[in-house]
């Protein structure tokens, strides 16, 4: 528009300079009033659009100040609303902190309260187990037949304990307590001596001891916990106990015997050897030494037998012969010996009264000479004695000896591994000993006690013939 109105004012000006002819003139103001009316035109639109400008101008800046003011509410709510969320999330870290703190606190007393549960549930399985264990070995269990299926599974890790598990254990350990102090009489069924079962009456005293009556046998049980029964031991208790066992039964007596080891004395009675059985483990050597044994046996009872009946009581012999070579009685003095001539004293006394007649050392000679004959047969089989006490602990060594030789050996081939392959070495070794040693004891202490008494003797011929040759001289 702006370049339009300078084209015009440029050609009006044009045509103001140049001489124009007439119809130029006409046309020029034709063109002229044409400029003009765009003019006008061009200034009214120019007006209008200027007016327009204005009005958008004072549109927009209404639009503007409206959304000034709209942006700045705005921004004030969002300040507002900053605020409020910087004031929130300050308020959520706080509960953030504080909820962590909670978290740690929380953490922390379930980590202790979980190690107590653990701990907890740890001794509750072991309490488990060791009462699985009482209730298993108990010989009552074979009785009773208690279900020890959840205490398995609780020891056993497979079944986490609750409360009402908790009370069944502890009620368990009740009955155990209470149990074990009880004696009952009942009906059960025992795998008897032969090996069948049988249902036979059977005595518990408490978890200690278990006695059957059976067909008129009475006997200890043991308790079998693997197949969960009790059986008759192989060997039946010594006749003192079964007659206490009897009566106690029958009501007669308080008193029982009672295995406080629960079955473990009652199962070394059962393996307990008897004396022969021992001495048949000690080998070869065994028979020599009862062979000793035996020889010395009938030669002390020889001796003592011997020595019985060769006593006599010399002192009332003495006083009789006394009385009698006083009144020079001399065949009367030899009636009164010659029915003890079986006796040494007697003889003695015999052979000097035989003398009478000569001297002192003469009669002395005689008596001498009888007792030095009566010697032999009381001294006879004493040296014996003494030498079979001496060779009866050679014996006894000899089989030690070789009994060591035998657990080397055995040693030497099959090692250390095995204690019941050395057993046999070393049970020949310790019954042999035993055996010299039991042998030897008791011979040399008849050799000793018989040799005594054979002294006695001799010292008493002894006496007796000095008595008699004073005698006999002091009445000459």
């Amino acid at each position: 528009m702006r370049r339009g109105l300078l084209i015009l004012i440029a050609v009006l000006a044009v045509s103001a300079v140049l001489p124009a002819p007439r119809g130029l003139a006409e046309e020029m103001r034709a063109l002229q009033r044409q400029v003009l009316e765009q003019r006008r035109q061009l200034e009214e639109q120019a007006a209008a659009d200027r007016q327009a400008a204005q009005l958008e101008e004072q549109q927009s800046r209404e639009q503007i100040s409206g959304d000034r003011a709209t942006l700045t509410k705005a921004m004030e709510d969002l300040q507002q609303q900053l605020q409020q969320l910087q004031q929130r999330t300050r308020t959520l870290d706080k509960q953030n902190r504080d909820l962590a703190e909670q978290e740690q606190r929380l953490s922390s007393q379930l980590a202790t309260a979980d190690s107590m549960v653990r701990e907890a549930v740890g001794v509750i399985r072991l309490n488990a187990k060791d009462v699985t264990a009482l209730v298993r070995d108990n010989l009552q269990s074979g009785v009773a037949h208690p279900d020890l299926s959840l205490l398995e599974q609780i020891a056993g890790q497979t079944h986490f304990p609750g409360m009402t598990d908790i009370r069944q254990l502890v009620e368990l350990i009740f009955t155990q307590l209470s149990s074990s102090g009880e004696v009952a009489l009942t009906q059960a069924g025992i795998v008897d001596r032969s090996g069948h079962e049988a249902q036979v009456q059977v005595l518990t005293l408490g978890p200690f001891t278990a006695i059957y009556q059976h067909d008129g046998e009475v006997g200890f049980l043991n308790y079998s916990a693997a197949g969960s029964h009790l059986y008759a031991l192989s060997r039946l208790p010594n006749s003192r106990q079964q007659r206490q066992i009897r009566d106690y039964l029958q009501g007669e007596s308080v008193a029982v015997p009672v295995d406080v080891a629960r079955g473990a004395a009652l199962q070394q009675l059962t393996h307990r050897l008897s004396l022969w059985q021992q001495i048949q483990r000690g080998g070869l050597l065994v028979w020599p030494i009862l062979a000793i044994l035996v020889v010395g046996i009938v030669l002390s009872g020889e001796r003592v037998l011997f020595l019985v009946r060769k006593r006599c009581n010399g002192d009332i012999l003495i006083r009789q012969l006394e009385d009698l070579v006083a009144q020079r009685d001399w065949p009367a003095c030899k009636d009164l010996c010659t029915p003890l001539l079986n006796k040494p004293v007697a003889r003695v006394l015999q052979a000097g009264l035989n003398s009478h007649t000569a001297s002192r050392e003469d009669m002395e000679d005689v008596l001498q000479e009888a007792i030095l004959k009566e010697i032999p047969p009381l001294e006879r089989f004493l040296a014996t004695l003494g030498m079979l006490a001496a060779i009866a602990p050679l014996l006894g060594l000899l089989g030690t000896v070789t009994g060591m030789i035998d657990t080397f050996q055995i040693m030497t081939q099959f090692g250390t591994g095995d204690p019941r392959m050395m057993s046999g070495g070393i049970s020949v070794a310790l019954v042999t000993t035993m055996l010299g040693l039991s042998v030897a004891i008791p011979i040399m202490l008849a050799h000793t006690l018989l040799g005594r008494a054979v002294d006695n003797s001799i010292a008493q011929l002894e006496e007796k013939a000095v008595a008699l040759v004073n005698i006999v001289q002091k009445n000459r």
